[in-house]
């Protein structure tokens, strides 16, 4: 009989642990090799961008200008020389008197790009607003006179048209709506009135807002930008133009890595109606505005605070012809949802005029679909919010028949409360006479002179139907009270705390 043969317990072979083993070593090896074979989602480390900056520096241009100034001292005479004003000690006007003041002109450099070979140019309306010339200097030296076609204060783009005696390089826009933070670019401009200077950087942030206007939608770079780089044009890594430079944050005036373009998105739309008409058409609803908070949402029985909630409609304009009430939220327009007020300026305003569109709002607990026929804003509508600042007294000034609530001091109008309080002739409602300093309303930022028209769903013109008012919204159980608060010519919509209860009665 043969021997049998066994081989020591830890050097015995176990063959299906050795096969996961090697099982598991290819697999990950496998996946090594894919990971590092499949293409990468983002673009790449360039290895320079000396090809680049060499195709598109023709294409960018220096813009000088010149503006005269006045003298501070006052006008100049007839025969050129200085008049100076009234009150000038005898011991001076002797000096100056009669000393020929030759005219003060101020110089500023911007940039801007070249987009039509006929001669089009693109900058910032703030390179060239105000100046009496202006001049592009392409990158071979040549100077230029230019003519301003059009300016748009409210996107800050002004189109330049000159005269060549050959077709200039021109360059194409690109979609700024692809563009993604992270992706490479480029920015080309006159920094300090150096010339044509390259910089390069990554997309830091997108749809930024930076309260620098109504439609405020910036490209946020770290490319460095510096004065005299505005109105020059951001590049992707196709050669397209994505953005104009615009704004820099800076304590120093210097770059610090964040700087911000205009999309394309936007300059395109500007540029082309600037070209055609010499002025941006923008739709127009005809109504005033504000966010909706949390106190608000709540006292009006939204869950969620989004939307525009309208504070005031203009009497004959498209909003008043649909139907929207002051008081309304508006949470859809042309099927686009409304989140905030920025979204919903801008959404109107790209929209065609005489185009009738959906629009979904807010109102009374519940969903309601109204049709507005969008209507064409007009040049001087004035897009920033008049705030009327009125002194605050530090001393309560109650008149007879007042009344102590939220905070605050309600009086009927009549007419000695309009004399002091400076209020509008045709205003009704009640007005606010005093506002404690440690209370919510005070916090809302309510003023003494401000006019409550509306206190929940109530009209009132009188303390007695503004008390009646109070205790109606308590008793309906919400915790918050929403009033429609008048300001000059402005109206807004502030909620407040309704258990914020009066601790010193109401007087009679």
């Amino acid at each position: 009989m043969s021997p049998t043969i066994q081989l020591p317990e830890r050097s015995r072979i176990r063959y299906p642990e050795l096969f996961q083993r090697v099982q598991v070593a290819a697999l990950a090896v496998l996946l090594s090799v894919m990971c590092f074979s499949l293409p990468a989602a983002a673009r790449p480390v360039p290895d320079g961008f000396a090809d680049l900056a060499e195709q598109l520096l023709p294409s960018v241009v220096n813009i000088s200008t010149t503006q005269e100034v006045t003298s501070p001292y006052g006008n100049t005479g007839e025969d050129g020389d200085q008049e100076l004003p009234p009150g000038i000690p005898d011991f001076f006007r002797d000096f100056f008197e009669n000393r020929r003041i030759p005219p003060q002109e101020a110089h500023a450099m911007g940039s801007g790009f070249i987009v039509d070979p006929s001669g089009i140019i693109i900058t910032n309306n703030h390179v060239v607003d105000g100046a009496d010339k202006v001049v592009v200097i392409l990158n071979d030296g040549t100077e230029l006179d230019a003519k301003v076609l059009g300016t748009d204060k409210r996107t800050d783009i002004a189109v330049l048209k000159v005269k060549a005696d050959k077709p200039l390089p021109a360059v194409k826009f690109g979609d700024s709506d692809k563009m993604r933070v992270g992706e490479w670019v480029i920015a080309v401009g006159n920094p300090f009135g150096l010339g044509g200077t390259v910089t390069a950087g990554i997309v830091s942030a997108i749809d930024r807002d930076i309260n620098a206007g109504p439609y405020d939608d910036f490209i946020q770079t770290d490319a460095a930008i510096n004065q005299g780089n505005s109105g020059g044009p951001l590049f992707n890594m196709n050669g397209e133009v994505i953005g104009v430079n615009s704004v820099i944050i800076s304590r120093s005036g210097g770059n610090v890595g964040i700087g911000f373009s205009i999309p394309s998105r936007i300059v395109q739309k500007v540029v082309s109606d600037l070209r055609k008409y010499g002025e941006v058409k923008r739709g127009w609803l005809g109504v005033g505005i504000q966010p909706v908070d949390d106190a608000i949402a709540d006292s009006i029985g939204l869950k969620e605070a989004k939307g525009a909630m309208v504070t005031n409609v203009v009497e004959g304009d498209p909003a008043d012809k649909a139907g929207i009430k002051s008081g309304d939220v508006i949470l859809e327009f042309n099927g686009k949802e409304i989140p905030d007020t920025r979204t919903l300026l801008r959404t109107v305003a790209d929209t065609p005029a005489n185009t009738s569109v959906p629009i979904v709002v807010w109102r009374d607990g519940a969903r309601k679909t109204l049709t507005v026929k969008v209507g064409q804003m007009k040049p001087d509508v004035d897009d920033t919010e008049e705030k009327q600042e009125k002194s605050e007294e530090g001393t309560k000034q109650s008149t007879p028949g007042s009344v102590d609530a939220l905070g605050m001091t309600l009086a009927t109008i009549d007419e000695e409360a309009r004399k002091q309080l400076q209020l509008p002739d045709k205003a009704t409602g009640v007005a606010v006479t005093h506002v404690d300093r440690t209370s919510e309303a005070a916090q809302k930022d309510i003023r003494r002179g401000d006019i409550i028209a509306r206190i929940g769903d109530r009209e009132v013109k009188n303390v007695a139907e503004a008390k009646a008012a109070i205790e109606a919204e308590k008793k309906s159980g919400r915790s918050t009270i929403l009033l429609r608060v008048r300001r000059g010519d402005n109206y807004l919509f502030i909620a407040l705390k309704a258990k914020n209860e009066d601790k010193k009665g109401d007087k009679e």
